[in-house]
């Protein structure tokens, strides 16, 4: 028996939510794109919310000293990873993190290495701030994403690559990296004199036995030339309070990074986005693992019906609550595969090619949501796509 709320459907229509707004012009269509999820909210962040609303006064705040201990204690409990408290910068979010990143440690026309398809406000973050952007392709073996690390140290030769972001684990595909997978990049940002910037966004959320290994904690050598990205906002679905953390231990990247989040204005922290990272992190352990067993039975039920009764192929992922979908066997374009899941299905998902040249028929479906959602949503793509 669950103790949290992982059935309910929170109607979230004229909330200004991103995920629903097309729904509200048809409320036909069912969303299962942006990375978001249609789960109540951990009571504890709502009680900090409430506490927060009710105190009546809402100024300038600074960074409570309880918020870097709670996220200290997380990263030490939950992956294995401890760190100085000063190796903590807070940010308004991983992607404004990311830019600050490579705006402080590159410059124009260097090069950014990212592998694709990735998350696609890597390549735009790279490409807006005047850095050539190097796509490293992913391959696909036996269902799962794997680095072909001989064109990948080719890549960083050829393009003299200054700074690599990595996403671990993986979106879109799910890929939770290896540990000797791991090591092999952070051997070959060594070898070359390349920064790495580790998106671990998705920490948290690794699943069926999985296990995350964040950076840092592979090799003391690896904390010279690494920052990790992370946050509870994908957790623990508060990405709309706007908080992140860097976790910098050289000296030198981290005062470079903060000069940087200074000089763009980006040093305030929301202060309601402090407040509930920190009721997640001191109060969400057992939600979390609650959330994880849903999410389980959510990716393999739909996995389970689409490999049965469509041509789709399910990559099944190892972590996030993201499942990249391959529709190639259905000989159809790119406007062909978007009418029919849009107009016939009528299911919203990430668009494949958003991702990178390799996501050309391919979709993103984010699991995500209550199970009657989820059954429904299965129910439509089989009817669109059954054999």
């Amino acid at each position: 028996m669950t103790k949290y709320d992982f059935t309910t459907i929170p109607n979230r229509l004229n909330h200004h939510s991103v995920k629903w707004k097309e729904v509200e012009k048809d409320e036909e269509r069912l969303p299962l794109w942006v990375a978001d999820m249609d789960f109540i909210a951990l009571p504890k962040i709502t009680e900090a919310i409430h506490e927060y609303a009710d105190y009546g006064v809402y100024g300038y705040s600074y960074v409570p000293e309880q918020l870097l201990t709670s996220i200290q204690h997380w990263e030490s409990t939950q992956h294995g990873y401890d760190f100085p408290k000063e190796a903590i910068v807070l940010a308004d979010g991983v992607v404004p993190a990311i830019g600050i990143a490579v705006q402080a440690l590159t410059e124009e026309n260097d090069a950014v290495l990212i592998n694709t398809p990735v998350y696609p406000p890597f390549a735009r973050t790279v490409k807006l701030n005047q850095r050539q952007l190097v796509e490293n392709s992913l391959t696909e073996i036996n269902g799962e994403f794997v680095i072909d690390f001989e064109q990948l140290e080719r890549d960083i030769i050829d393009h003299e690559v200054k700074l690599y972001i990595l996403c671990n684990p993986h979106n879109p595909g799910g890929r939770v990296w290896r540990k000797d997978e791991l090591q092999k990049i952070g051997e070959l940002c060594q070898k070359h004199h390349v920064i790495l910037v580790s998106d671990e966004i998705h920490q948290d959320l690794v699943l069926f036995d999985n296990v995350h290994h964040s950076f840092n904690t592979l090799s003391p050598e690896f904390k010279n030339f690494t920052i990790i990205l992370s946050s509870a906002t994908k957790t623990f679905n508060i990405a709309g309070t706007k908080c992140s953390f860097a976790i910098i231990e050289n000296k030198d990247l981290r005062e470079k990074f903060m000069a940087k989040r200074l000089s763009n204005n980006q040093h305030e922290i929301n202060t309601l986005g402090m407040m509930t990272t920190q009721a997640a992190l001191t109060n969400g352990a057992e939600w979390l693992s609650e959330l994880k067993e849903v999410l389980e039975n959510n990716i393999n039920y739909i996995l389970s019906v689409l490999t049965e009764k469509t041509k789709i192929k399910v990559m099944k992922p190892q972590g996030t609550y993201l499942i990249w979908l391959d529709f190639s066997e259905y000989s159809l374009t790119e406007a062909e595969l978007q009418e029919k899941l849009h107009n016939q299905a009528k299911v919203i998902l990430n668009k494949g090619n958003s991702f990178g040249i390799e996501g050309t028929l391919h979709a993103r479906l984010n699991a995500a949501a209550p199970f009657e959602i989820i059954k429904e949503a299965t129910e439509r793509i089989v009817k669109t796509f059954v054999f």
